[in-house]
């Protein structure tokens, strides 16, 4: 097995108002002997925005706003924004993260050129209702019968005037374009799906998603697999580039007489095209074990959402127990060599 360190917390809540709840689920991204982390800051009920910290080396934070970098502008986000994730691709760094109206959980996008400053793009995942969805899906042959239990049963929550739409969250961009393309992973339960086949945002019009649809069992790219996973699966940090593939570190739900148990997984996909899976950890890289993980806003959470590298060691970011970030680490080239012996036999 991987050997993993954890380093406990290394951000808590705040008397400050707009994160007197909880902070959580960070974006993560090294420039220089920096880590910028853009976290989740949870007000009371439930409003969310993006706080700002910046770490000297992996784990010391030396600045911290007083104030959120980003908070809800438009009606697609105006319950939060949650659960943020950032790459750089050329010269452009992509914040992903999830709008919550309230009702619907989406994916959006803000892009920034300094870190500081950030221009919203909007919702890019589709707003399609679980009935269309399901049709577009069928067509080729019934899908997992998980789809309708995750996700039918939002509509029963519309309040009147209001659609209620197929939830799609952990959108998460890879850190360079593949062939040429934007690549993004997304998630609607249970599996984690993948879209590799833009020039151009512009192109994420609701024709493109119908024909996406139509062709959806083709974009599953992980599927729950193991015990530790057996309910859902969802994207995690960005995909961590290395010669023998994408390493993805992914979480992974079960089921419990305690509730949902949410572990940190990983798995290595191809590099010219993460579509195919390589490889995958039978069992989870780390899991709730400590008190600040196994108690909080949400007990037994361990949601890994941003990594930053430091000469070969990985250093994963993640929220414990949906109130507070905390941080791990493994050996890069030592998991990279676990994954090798775990190789995944495809039919």
């Amino acid at each position: 097995m991987v050997n993993v360190t954890k380093h406990g917390v290394i951000l808590r809540k705040t008397e400050l108002g707009f994160e007197n709840e909880g902070v959580l689920n960070p974006a993560a991204i090294r420039e220089g002997d920096f880590v910028h982390l853009f976290y989740r800051a949870v007000s009371k009920g439930n409003h969310s925005s993006v706080g700002y910290c910046k770490l000297k080396g992996p784990l010391t934070v030396q600045d911290r706003s007083t104030t959120p970098l980003l908070v809800p502008e438009f009606d697609y986000e105006l319950q939060g924004m949650e659960d943020p994730r950032i790459v750089k691709i050329d010269d452009l760094y992509y914040l992903s993260y999830t709008a919550y109206d309230g009702l619907n959980a989406l994916g959006a996008l803000a892009i920034s050129t300094d870190l500081q400053h950030f221009e919203k793009q909007g919702l890019i995942v589709p707003q399609i209702t679980y009935e269309d969805f399901n049709r577009l899906a069928e067509i080729k042959g019934l899908i997992n019968e998980k789809y309708l239990r995750y996700n039918e049963h939002k509509r029963d929550f519309e309040p009147p005037g209001k659609k209620a739409y197929l939830w799609d969250k952990n959108l998460i961009f890879f850190p360079r374009r593949i062939n040429s393309k934007l690549c993004f992973l997304h998630r609607i339960k249970p599996d984690i799906q993948i879209l590799v086949s833009i020039d151009h945002l512009q192109e994420l019009n609701p024709e493109f998603w119908q024909n996406y649809f139509l062709h959806f069992d083709e974009c599953i790219v992980l599927a729950p697999k193991y015990a530790h996973e057996v309910s859902y699966i969802g994207g995690g940090c960005p995909p961590i580039e290395t010669e023998k593939g994408w390493i993805l570190i992914y979480h992974g739900v079960c089921d419990t007489l305690k509730g949902y148990v949410y572990s940190a997984c990983a798995a290595l996909l191809d590099l010219e095209d993460p579509r195919k899976e390589i490889a995958r950890l039978p069992y989870p890289l780390f899991k709730p074990e400590f008190e600040w993980e196994l108690k909080g806003e949400v007990n037994n959470v361990c949601f890994p959402t941003g990594a930053a590298l430091f000469d070969d060691r990985l250093y994963i970011y993640y929220g414990a127990a949906d109130e507070r970030i905390a941080c791990a680490s493994v050996s890069l080239p030592e998991l990279l060599a676990e994954l090798t012996q775990n190789t995944t036999k495809h039919e």
